[in-house]
């Protein structure tokens, strides 16, 4: 694989096509037509594309180069997003607003929420607290966080909650397994009986898988481990089958390095909730939040 572009080409690359040329891209970057220009030459050689159609009037985007600036934009943004998310992680005990999200909402839906709930409320920092569903759950319980986002099928007492979104749990296996080659859906009580990589007790991931196990003999999984990222690799390693969110094993599958395999007979569909005491009303940062969580 080459090299990855940097994020300063491809910001003006969506410069060009934003601002119609070459020049007013270089000068809203602070930069010199020239270097802009051999930004641009670099970006052109690492992609193997024509990007700019250079004329005597100036450089505007090719149709190639306007496709890549499309992609170049979900790709800034997914890094704004990161950046958000960092910040609220490192603000900790002194944001305005504490929050905690088990893992995989964290990952891949608080992100994108921050991002919104800054451009409704600038200037308030976020506090995130990254830890599993049951953590979650009892901070928020303690008062040590004031709104917490759960994945699990259920809600503990003292607590009041709202659906954020679904999820669906899904079968991946490495590339090469034989429940690849199956002709037919994979049952429920065969998977239950299988030994898999699974996430650590008390995760909403692990809650959910078993409560669709119940009245079915369950096998002592192989290995239990504590993050996503964790079981995905043992899963792509050929340890094991895993069960993990559709949302953490997205990229893997869709560049083959994990293969689903379809089930059936178990329903592994689960809510995505926000949480908060019971009879303590929301502060205006936290409700902003929530509201955004709760956009469709």
């Amino acid at each position: 694989m080459s090299a990855l572009p940097d994020l300063d080409s491809l910001r003006l690359l969506v410069d060009v096509g934003e601002l119609g040329s070459l020049g007013q891209a270089a000068r809203a970057s602070g930069i010199a037509q020239p270097s802009a220009s051999k930004r641009m030459a670099q970006l052109e050689r690492r992609l193997g594309l024509p990007l700019l159609e250079r004329t005597p009037r100036g450089s505007t985007l090719t149709a190639e180069g306007k496709m890549v600036a499309g992609w170049a934009a979900q790709v800034l943004a997914a890094a704004e997003e990161l950046v958000r998310a960092a910040e609220a992680v490192r603000h900790g005990a002194a944001a305005h607003l504490r929050v905690a999200a088990s893992m995989t909402v964290a990952e891949y839906l608080v992100p994108r929420w921050l991002g919104e709930f800054q451009d409704r409320q600038p200037g308030v920092p976020v506090g995130l607290d990254v830890v599993n569903s049951a953590d979650v759950a009892a901070r928020v319980l303690a008062g040590e966080v004031e709104l917490g986002f759960v994945e699990g099928p259920s809600v503990p007492a003292g607590l009041d909650s709202r659906v954020v979104g679904t999820d669906r749990l899904v079968v991946v296996v490495a590339p090469g397994h034989p429940w690849t080659r199956r002709r037919t859906a994979l049952r429920g009580a065969e998977l239950a009986a299988t030994p898999l990589v699974v996430r650590e007790p008390g995760s909403g991931t692990r809650e959910t898988l078993d409560v669709a196990f119940a009245g079915l003999y369950q096998a002592s999984p192989l290995l239990e481990l504590g993050s996503n990222s964790a079981v995905k690799g043992a899963a792509q390693a050929g340890a094991a089958p895993a069960v993990l969110s559709r949302y953490a094993v997205e990229a893997e599958v869709a560049t083959g390095r994990l293969l689903e395999v379809p089930l059936a007979g178990v329903n592994l569909v689960r809510n995505l909730r926000a949480v908060w005491r019971r009879g303590r009303p929301l502060t205006p940062p936290a409700a902003t939040l929530l509201s955004v969580a709760t956009r469709p």
